[in-house]
């Protein structure tokens, strides 16, 4: 049985997501966020599943030949915190998450409470450091 990712690309509103989004000041932080992603990468903002806002597109193949396609880099404004979905597998990662600011870190997400804790050109470097690694790590896409 091949393994299904449940995150795939969705032809839902990006802009009818945000509206969505619960507090008033997550939402104004997506809408943040999906200006600087949005510069930072130069591709448009995608849902991917129910909750993640996806930038570019690669193909992985695992050596288990699980294989799939995933955003380049996302985030996600959830109820508790916002979910920064960066490359993992980066060891460049942890250096720029030095100087992020306020943070935690996940197997694969980075989340931060609000964008005011955060360094916008530390998040603009995360971003493209994660996109050149992953066409690095996965070039033909």
């Amino acid at each position: 049985m091949m393994y299904e990712l449940k995150t795939k690309e969705t032809d839902r509103s990006v802009f009818e997501f945000i509206e969505n989004v619960e507090s008033p000041k997550k939402r104004e932080d997506a809408y943040k966020l999906l200006d600087i992603f949005t510069e930072a990468t130069g591709y448009p903002a995608k849902m991917w599943g129910p909750s993640i806002i996806g930038f570019g597109t690669y193909h992985y193949k695992y050596e288990s030949g699980h294989e799939g396609d995933a955003p380049l880099v996302g985030f996600s404004p959830r109820k508790a915190k916002i979910s920064l979905y960066f490359a993992t597998g980066d060891t460049k990662r942890e250096e720029l998450l030095k100087d992020f600011g306020k943070h935690t870190t996940g197997k694969a997400c980075v989340y931060i409470n609000k964008v005011a804790d955060i360094n916008i050109d530390v998040l603009k470097a995360l971003i493209n450091q994660s996109v050149s690694f992953l066409k690095e790590a996965y070039p033909n896409q």
